[in-house]
């Protein structure tokens, strides 16, 4: 293909794939098929990228970007008449600047990679997901990543100070600004924030630290009721003022299936309650943190909204304990593939949703199971759902049953992963007639042709 071989000229002959080496590329997690593009092409530097999105958008060529591959939304799936572009050698960091506190880095760099960096420099980047190891800094922007750490620190958007992205006819945007404050006319790098590669690829950005914590303290505790979640949570920020940094709630069915029998987790406390929380809090003084964090759980045990705790006494504990939260491989195998959403709703609708929506599974499929878990400090949980089956009409109908029922409590479809290709049917529950349209309007104004990850948010 001519195309191809102009490619290549520019990103060299090893940086285009094609053949079986797409084939045996995976585009999504878990690993459900082969990639189907034409070729995938592995740019090195920013001005590659753009020589290569030139001549594709002169010749009408569709470009799907691949980052971590860890997204859940279909948002890297390709066809057959597609090219990716994939920024896995663009994976260089600056040096940390300690006095700015900020670090520089390429879009394909891997997000554990970002928190080395940082934690060597006596520096914190707050961002922090279960796929850290995949997951890349481009695909954190690209989808506005939250994680564990929200409820303190914010999302992706409020980790950022500046991106670098290339536009659909090549052109490059440099906005690569250190400065946390900047109203310098239209905050640029924030177009490109949870666009999911439709308005660009970002190539580089800086990213903002924080002071490295010196002390961290890590509890899982035990609840009988969700009205006491929603009351210890507020009951425990405010305790620990403001250093409350996670806030992870497990309905007794995950955390049953992933810490209960032959579980390769030890189990901390006995699967005999409703709901877990595994609280965590970080400060700047050993003995002062650790008595408060302490205090803080007493209260909570005298006004009766905990019914038993454990508290990480190491390093080494705390890291079993983030274990259980995290083994999403284990929760994939034990429930042979399920069906993942990730979703926002408001607090007080969080126990009736999960309600209603178990209870029309179990109507409509008697052996299904549905296990539920999330962020909650930030209004984000996750359901995790089998119903014995997957073929297309069946998964369209548990999507409906629960963006219905999201919708009717003015709850948001995609909460950290975006809306890609599967969700997009749904975005109406979400968003205005009016947002849609000027969505739309900015895909215009900014790809006119429609060769940035086509059908990715909308038709």
């Amino acid at each position: 293909m001519i195309l191809i071989k102009e490619i290549e000229k520019i990103v060299s002959p090893g940086g285009v794939l094609s053949g079986k080496d797409v084939a045996l590329r995976p585009e999504s997690w878990p690993p459900l098929g082969g990639c189907k593009a034409k070729a995938i092409i592995r740019p090195s530097s920013t001005e590659q990228v753009s020589e290569v999105v030139r001549l594709c958008n002169e010749a009408g060529q569709s470009i799907v970007t691949h980052g971590g591959l860890t997204g859940l939304v279909g948002g890297a799936r390709t066809m057959e008449q597609d090219i990716v572009v994939s920024l896995e050698r663009m994976n260089t960091m600056e040096p940390v600047d300690q006095i700015n506190r900020t670090l520089t880095v390429q879009a394909g760099v891997p997000l554990q990679r970002v928190h080395e960096a940082a934690e060597e420099a006596g520096l914190l980047f707050p961002l922090d997901l279960g796929a850290r190891g995949s997951c890349t800094i481009g695909g954190n922007i690209s989808t506005n990543a939250g994680g564990n750490a929200v409820i303190r620190y914010g999302m992706m958007r409020e980790q950022l100070l500046g991106v670098e992205a290339v536009l659909a006819d090549g052109s490059i945007i440099s906005s690569l600004s250190g400065v946390i404050k900047n109203n310098t006319g239209y905050d640029l790098k924030q177009l490109f924030v949870g666009s999911e590669g439709t308005l660009g690829i970002v190539t580089r950005a800086v990213l903002r630290l924080r002071p490295l914590p010196r002390t961290c303290n890590t509890a899982l505790v035990a609840v009988e009721c969700f009205e006491h979640v929603a009351r210890l949570l507020r009951e425990m920020d405010s305790a620990l003022g403001g250093t409350l940094s996670a806030f992870e709630v497990m309905w007794n069915d995950f955390y049953a299936l992933l810490a209960g029998v032959d579980s390769k987790h030890n189990q901390p406390l006995s699967t005999a309650h409703p709901f877990y929380v595994l609280l965590e809090s970080t400060g700047g003084n050993l003995e002062s943190d650790k008595r408060r964090f302490e205090y803080a759980l007493e209260e909570a045990f005298g006004s009766e909204l905990i019914v038993d705790a454990v508290i990480a006494q190491s390093k080494q504990q705390r890291e079993k304990l983030w274990a259980i939260r995290d083994d999403i491989e284990t929760l994939n195998h034990k429930l042979s593939r399920p069906i993942l959403f990730d979703v926002s709703l408001g607090i007080p609708d969080m126990e009736n949703f999960v309600d209603e929506v178990r209870e029309q599974l179990t109507r409509r499929w008697p052996g299904s199971k549905m296990v539920v878990f999330g962020h909650l400090g930030d209004g984000n949980i996750h359901l995790a759902i089998t119903i014995g089956s997957h073929e297309a009409s069946q998964l369209h109908t548990v999507e409906t049953i629960i963006y219905e029922a999201l919708g009717r409590r003015g709850g948001v479809i995609s909460a950290e992963h975006g809306i890609g290709l599967d969700k997009r049917e749904y975005l109406k529950h979400s968003r205005s007639k009016e947002e849609i349209a000027l969505m739309k309007t900015l895909k215009k104004a900014l790809d006119p042709k429609g060769i940035l990850n086509p059908g990715v948010i909308f038709e």
